[in-house]
Parts: structure tokens; sequence; C-alpha cells
């Protein structure tokens, strides 16, 4: 009878500690190598079968999970900040570390961390990543434009100055004394190359995302767009990865956690702790279509808000009626169709009493 063996790896950027556990816990093996797929094929490859093999989410996971998947017969990557085994039980080191995940994993007590299937999804996954930094990088820069202006009374917002031809109005606000007017003409010239780095960003991800056929069907619906599909489909990656619409709307920040202690009362809730830029996404695009109207979001959120919902919920429930929506049409391959929208509305009503 074959006995399975767990493999824990802690990976550095030139070596890896390997340690290798049986069922029974008995520890029978360490190795280090250097990280690279060639060192630890060889390694993986002589722990018997059946292998599952445990590293921690980091730069370099996506690429080992690609390369090493087919030599283990699980290979898992494990969300770091759930491994509090590591982090606060006795020792620490990197020998010890690639033990006590090799224990984590064999008592199954790893959170597995979603990897793109292949190297061009991971690619695109990127060009999203470095186009919201473009646009982080844009807001750091007006938001310190416009606490540099408002230290001398000039109190003005981003759009007050966006356009150059607002400028010299502006400018005449400002004191003449010292170097303050320069330090505002230097800002806006950085200020400006963010503006141009961010649009060149923007259509370089339009034009990829037109190339995806997925995020052609997700854009069509109301308050989404090009960005914002693209944003869902790079870091969702799958519709297969959640059984139900609840685990969706958890891992979008929108969905409920409930929590109760003893014989105490029972808090329903929203977690605390998302994946900021999905819950930024999803609930930008409720707003949208709400404003937008004349769409079947827009007029669940009417309704939502006659029964006496506050608007901060009924626009909750309408990112989560959204979501459901984009999660139906890219599971069955369709496209986007108004009638599908609300028929979840009644267990949203149901369920509307958050704080």
């Amino acid at each position: 009878m074959k006995r399975d063996h767990f493999v824990g790896v802690d990976v550095h950027s030139q070596f890896c500690e390997i340690a290798v556990l049986t069922a029974a816990g008995q520890l029978v093996r360490r190795d280090r190598c250097a990280t690279t797929i060639v060192a630890l094929r060889e390694v993986l490859e002589a722990v018997p079968r059946p292998r599952h093999v445990v590293i921690e989410e980091g730069p370099l996971a996506g690429w080992l999970w690609r390369n090493l998947r087919s030599v283990a017969d699980a290979l898992v990557v494990s969300e770091p900040r759930r491994n509090r085994l590591i982090a606060q039980e006795g020792d620490k080191d990197d020998d010890l570390d690639a033990e006590k995940l090799a224990q984590l994993m064999r008592g199954g007590y790893v959170k597995e961390v979603h990897q793109s299937e292949t190297a061009e999804r991971a690619v695109f996954k990127q060009l999203v990543a470095l186009y919201h930094h473009r646009v982080r990088q844009r807001v750091r820069e007006a938001h310190r434009m416009t606490s540099l202006l408002r230290q001398h009374g000039v109190v003005v917002r981003e759009r007050d100055y966006l356009a150059a031809a607002d400028r010299p109005t502006l400018l005449t606000r400002v004191p003449k004394e010292g170097l303050i007017r320069s330090l505002v003409t230097d800002l806006w010239t950085s200020y400006d190359a963010t503006v141009v780095a961010e649009a060149a960003w923007r259509r370089r991800l339009v034009a990829a995302a037109k190339e995806e056929e997925v995020v052609g069907r997700l854009q069509a619906l109301p308050g989404v767009g090009w960005i914002r599909a693209a944003t869902l489909y790079a870091y969702l990656d799958t519709p297969w990865r959640f059984v139900r619409k609840a685990a969706l709307w958890k891992y979008l920040g929108i969905g409920l956690e409930r929590k109760r202690s003893g014989n105490g009362p029972e808090h329903l809730g929203v977690p605390k702790r998302a994946h900021r830029l999905l819950k930024g996404t999803i609930l930008g695009a409720a707003l949208s279509a709400i404003a937008q109207g004349e769409n079947p979001f827009a007029e669940q959120y009417r309704r939502w808000l006659n029964e006496g919902l506050p608007p901060k919920l009924a626009r909750r429930n309408v990112a989560r009626s959204l979501a459901a929506t984009l999660w139906g049409l890219w599971k069955n391959g369709t496209a986007y169709d108004p009638a599908w929208v609300g028929v979840a509305a009644a267990a949203l009503r149901d369920r509307s009493v958050i704080a």
C-alpha cells in the first residue's frame, strides 16, 4: 500500500529548503537545492508517490506552480497569513519553516491561493496590475499637489487643474513670495507625466482586453466597461473557483460573514479583510450602473430604496446582483441578458439586515 508523503518547500530567491514527512508525521528527509525548476524537479521526483507539495504565496509562487505541478499529485500554494504556526510556534528558521509547512499540509490546515493556469493569463493579470499602479501614481501626484496648495490657503480639487487652460488663473491665487510657485509648476510637470503614462497604459490594456472573448461579454453589463471587465477577468481568473454565489461575494468583499460566541448575539456583516481592488471594482460598477439609469440594476436600486433600505446597503445589494449576473454569463458562455437580473433579488431582500 502506497503511503502519502507531504513536502514543505520554503522558497527563497537563491535556494529552497525542503522537508518531507510521511502520513504518520515522521520527518524522513531534509534537503536544500537551488531555486530552479530543474533542481526542484530532481528533488521532488526522488520523493515516493503520492507526494503532496506545499509552498507559500510569494513572487515566485505562480512560476513554480505552473512548472512543478506535473511532478506532484497535489501542489498547493498556501496563504502565508493563515500559516500562523510558522510565525508564532516555537523556534523559527528555514529548516523548521519547511517542516511546519509540511505539517500544516498533512493536517489539512493550509488555505490554498488560486494560481493562473497559463503564463499568458498571468501576464494579462500583470498588465492589469500595472495599469492600476499607474492610476495610483497619478492619484498620489494629485494628492501631493492638492496638499501643497492647501497649506497656502488654496483649496482645490484635481479637476480644477486637470486642464492646462485652468492653471494660470489658479496660479494667481498662489503667494508670489518664496519658491511656492516654482514648486507648483514643477509638480504640475510630474503630474502631467503620470496622466500621459496612465492614458498610454489604459490604451494598451483595452487593446489586450478586446482580444479576450470573455472580457468582451463581461463589459456589456451596465456599469462595467473594458477596464472593470478586464480587472474582474484577470483577478477572478475562472468562474469555477466558486461553488456558490455566496463564495464569490465573499471573495469580492461584498458577501456576508456570521460571527457568534456562546449565547451572545449573532453578528452578520461584510468581511473587513477583502481584495481591495476587486471590491472597489464591483462597487464602482454598481454605482455606475445606478447612475446610468434605464437598466435592471438601477431599477433594483430604486425598488430597494422604496422598501426602506439605506442607500449604502441598496448599493451593496446591487453589487451582489451585478456580480451574480456576471458570474452566470461567464459560466454559461452566453451574452448579457437583462432578463437574468433579479433572479436572486428575493434572497437579497431577505438578507438586507446587515450593518
